[in-house]
């Protein structure tokens, strides 16, 4: 019986890697993944062989690594934690295709949580996590998951904010939260969590909603609460109320 782990690597940098992470990568006969995080590991683990897909790639990439631990360990590696938009709920979904691989969801730091811990601690209330990406979820959907976040006044993580083909979907959220939250309200942007050219900043939803980013980077978006503490991005978590 085959093994396939499902390994959610953190940040990027080994120190942000569990250790769970790396003993399930060090057992691992072949590592799989999107050529991105493949770059990541390759120099952790040199003497392992890989196999690495391109975007867009995820079923072809996953039924091949179910395929290949038919026989052998087998790791698929994820960005963050990998039931987080990663690979985990994909791999479950064509495991009936090989019924014989055991498979073991290894979890890891997500960018919302390594984000933020750069910014400050603008999670410390409830927060929502919402992708801006629409390759896979209508924008529709979308905007009503940003109203009724804003309209909760949680605070709010965005994923996969930007990029060559959705250039405007970050102004068009932060568009939507403006109609519930201010214009003042404390934001801040992380890019590259844990790797080379890492780079944030704290800033008003305002300016926010005109600033450029990539789909390298995490946005954070205050709740009604959130302040700026010593240069820090800190959403209060209630104790100096409690009686």
């Amino acid at each position: 019986m085959g093994k396939l782990y499902v390994v959610g690597l953190g940040p990027g940098k080994a120190e942000g890697m569990t250790r769970e992470a790396h003993a399930a990568l060090t057992k691992s006969e072949l590592i799989c993944g999107y050529s991105k995080y493949i770059e990541l590991v390759r120099p952790l683990y040199p003497d392992k062989a890989y196999l690495s897909t391109g975007m867009c790639s995820e079923i072809d990439r996953c039924r091949a690594a179910l395929e290949a631990a038919a026989d052998k360990t087998v790791s698929m590696v994820c960005s963050g934690d990998a039931g987080v938009y990663g690979m985990a709920g994909l791999i479950y979904e064509l495991s009936a295709e090989m019924p014989s691989v055991e498979i073991e969801i290894i979890p890891g730091v997500t960018a919302a949580q390594s984000g933020g811990a750069i910014l400050g601690a603008p999670l410390m209330q409830d927060y929502a996590v919402i992708s801006l990406s629409d390759l896979l979820v209508s924008w529709a959907t979308i905007e009503k998951r940003l109203r009724g976040a804003a309209a909760g006044d949680f605070a709010v993580v965005l994923y996969n904010p930007s990029s060559h083909k959705r250039k405007d979907h970050l102004k068009r959220a932060c568009d939507i939260l403006m109609e519930y939250k201010s214009g003042e309200t404390v934001c801040g942007i992380v890019r590259n969590i844990g790797r080379a050219g890492e780079d944030s900043a704290i800033l008003t939803l305002a300016a926010l909603r005109d600033t450029e980013v990539d789909m390298f980077t995490t946005v954070f978006i205050g709740s009604g609460n959130t302040r700026v503490v010593a240069g820090k991005m800190v959403t209060p978590r209630g104790y100096e109320g409690k009686k």
